[in-house]
């Protein structure tokens, strides 16, 4: 029985692992479909949103050190690369790429440049950011602009950079369509289609009716009766079907299906598939970030090994590898820092019952112990050795030119994780008006309308209430139901929080409890309750525009102490410093009553996909619907 036990084992095994390879080669097909087609979950667009499609070409580079050279462009949700170059100081790549650009979409694109020579991953030397619209308009008649490489720590010129980029608009974009139609199989390359080029058009297309009927189609088309069709007879031809009966259900250059009842989007899909004939590479797509995009071939080896996949939003087990969210300003999306070690160390701990049972046999002490531990210890003068290797971890997401004082005024770590930032650094959305509230901290920011939405998009601890969070010393019936917005900071954050209401401090309510991490591995864990379990002080602000607001600054593994610099009775205005963190990762939960607050729409839109939301101090939060019930204002982000 042992043997036939055994074997039983081996065959389960054997089909788990059958298993999750299919899922990794359906995941691997899909991730080949976003590389052809440069696109991932492409939006539909109305002909009031669509501004055009950009072309933009990275030509070459000018370093100062020779070596392996590759470039990514993030634009939005989406990060394409170039090929690696030749070992050289002056890389050339005179690779290209279409953007779709929206009224109200992403306009910035930043060109980070990587060094190749690294085994696990590649390492960015420098980057710039590139306005597509500025570009284009302040220099029409440049066939090719050089911008500044700057160096993500020390923002030092480290290189340069050639581009070259022509927008077509929307106009442009449908009277070239059936041109880039007719490439795909004009292979004389004459512009025109002989019968045997229109009828493998047709059958690319995918419509079986059109493909039964090609000669009546290829007749009908060929108005001058010549026996070829032109450019203007396909066209002509399009537009009459598309009227009549569509006769493209796929796209002739991935083989996408679409749908050609909405003729803007499928327009859109093709060209941007698309290739133009200009002899320069093209980016290959499917990425999220740089980061992502610029790994090395060790990175995909062991992303294959874990079976892991890379994707926004809420994830869980081997999907949480990898926290990615959304920059407000640029609308791009960045993948945060964590140190691998630390991330295997909290997959095990917090999204497994066995790191559950761990925990309730002893661990939550051993985390007590070891914050308290690592608090000492970064107040020690030794620990300022460690800032140097902190900033170089973290190099393209500090900015010290923003901090008060200069690298050498810190004698210790703590000191500067707590870090105070020049005056005006963060400007205050509205500083007149109390009654639009600001982000409270520089964080990953989620924001819902109701308790509810909260633990259906992000909370998954199957504890986690409005009483919970405030504990048995705050009376919870002026929350409950309310909108909770959630501040998260990370490590390299700037570290001090600040009010996001004007109003006077009530009270101050400590409440007891452990210090598991605040990550979103174990915030979206369904075996811990880490808002409701960690400790926590809660501060009660009485407001004239939004009434009672809970304001609770939440502990975290390594986090010491929460500190305030502010007292019970005292009036704060929004954007006032109310505290600080010492070291670790650490969160704030902002509760305001129930319909008291209408949470900017993209801040909400981002959170209902599991997405988080880099905000900085000041940036609007929200406004009072005491407000909106009388006035309806813009929203804007300053």
């Amino acid at each position: 029985m042992g043997n036939g036990n055994s074997r039983e084992g081996k065959e389960s095994r054997r089909s788990r692992l059958r298993q999750k390879l299919q899922k990794f080669r359906i995941h691997r097909r899909h991730l080949r479909t976003r590389n052809a087609t440069g696109m991932v979950n492409q939006k539909s667009l109305t002909a009031e949103d669509f501004s055009g499609i950009a072309l933009l070409t990275l030509i070459a580079a000018d370093m100062k050190f020779k070596d392996k050279w590759l470039a990514c462009v993030s634009f939005g949700e989406q990060t394409f690369r170039t090929e690696i170059s030749d070992t050289t100081e002056k890389p050339i790549w005179n690779s290209e790429k279409k953007l779709l650009l929206e009224k109200n979409g992403p306009s910035l694109a930043r060109v980070s440049v990587f060094e190749t020579n690294r085994l696990l991953k590649n390492n960015i030397v420098g980057y710039c950011e590139v306005d597509i619209y500025d570009f284009v308009v302040q220099e029409p008649e440049l066939a090719c602009k050089s911008f500044d490489l700057l160096d993500p720590t020390s923002s030092k010129v480290v290189g340069s950079i050639f581009l070259s980029c022509a927008i077509e608009d929307p106009v442009e974009t449908e009277t070239r369509f059936a041109k880039r139609i007719l490439s795909v199989v004009d292979n004389n390359e004459d512009g025109q289609l002989s019968f045997s080029e229109f009828s493998d058009l047709i059958k690319a297309f995918g419509n079986l009716v059109a493909a039964n009927k090609k000669e009546e189609l290829f007749k009908a088309a060929d108005l001058n009766g010549d026996g070829v069709v032109t450019i203007d007879e396909l066209a002509a031809l399009l537009a009459f079907q598309q009227e009549q009966e569509p006769i493209i259900n796929n796209c002739p250059a991935c083989g996408e299906a679409l749908q050609f009842s909405d003729k803007l989007n499928a327009m859109i899909h093709m060209t941007l598939c698309f290739d133009e004939g200009t002899g320069n590479q093209v980016m290959t797509g499917g990425f999220l970030t740089d980061r992502q995009a610029s790994y090395g071939w060790m990175f995909k080896l062991s992303e294959w090994t874990h079976l892991s996949t890379y994707d926004v939003g809420l994830n869980t087990g081997s999907s949480a590898s990898y926290i990615v969210v959304i920059d407000r300003k640029t609308k791009r999306l960045v993948e945060e820092l964590i140190d691998s070690k630390i991330v295997l160390s909290m997959r095990a701990i917090y999204q497994s019952k066995i790191g559950l049972r761990l925990m309730d046999q002893g661990a939550k002490e051993i985390l007590q112990r070891l914050s308290e531990k690592q608090g000492k210890k970064m107040n020690s003068v030794e620990s300022a050795q460690k800032i140097p290797s902190f900033l170089e971890f973290f190099k393209d997401q500090i900015n010290m030119a923003e901090v008060k004082y200069p690298l050498q005024h810190f004698t210790t770590f703590n000191e500067f994780f707590i870090r105070e930032l020049k005056p005006g650094a963060r400007p205050i959305a509205c500083m007149n008006r109390s009654d639009v509230a600001v982000c409270g901290a520089d964080c990953r920011l989620m924001a819902f309308q109701s308790v509810e939405d909260s633990t259906r998009f992000w909370i998954k601890g199957r504890k986690f209430s409005i009483r919970g969070l405030l504990g048995k010393d705050v009376n919870p019936n002026a929350f409950l139901d309310g909108s909770l917005v959630i501040f998260r900071l990370a490590p390299q954050d700037y570290h001090r929080f600040h009010v996001p209401v004007s109003g006077v401090i009530e009270k101050f309510v400590d409440v007891a409890g452990s210090l598991y991490t605040v990550n979103p591995i174990a915030v979206n864990s369904k075996y811990c309750n880490v808002f409701t379990e960690n400790k926590r002080t809660v501060a009660i602000i009485s407001t004239k525009e939004f009434g009672k607001v809970a304001f609770v600054a939440i502990g975290a593994t390594m986090v010491g102490s929460i500190n305030f610099v502010r007292k019970e009775g005292d009036y704060v205005q929004k954007g006032d410093e109310l505290g600080y963190f010492s070291f670790g990762g650490s969160t704030v939960i902002c509760v305001f009553k129930k319909e008291s607050i209408r949470v900017d729409e993209d801040l909400l839109a981002n959170s209902s996909r599991s997405l988080e939301t880099l905000v900085k101090v000041g940036m609007q939060l929200g406004v009072s619907t005491r407000t909106l019930a009388q006035y309806v204002f813009p929203t804007e982000l300053i």
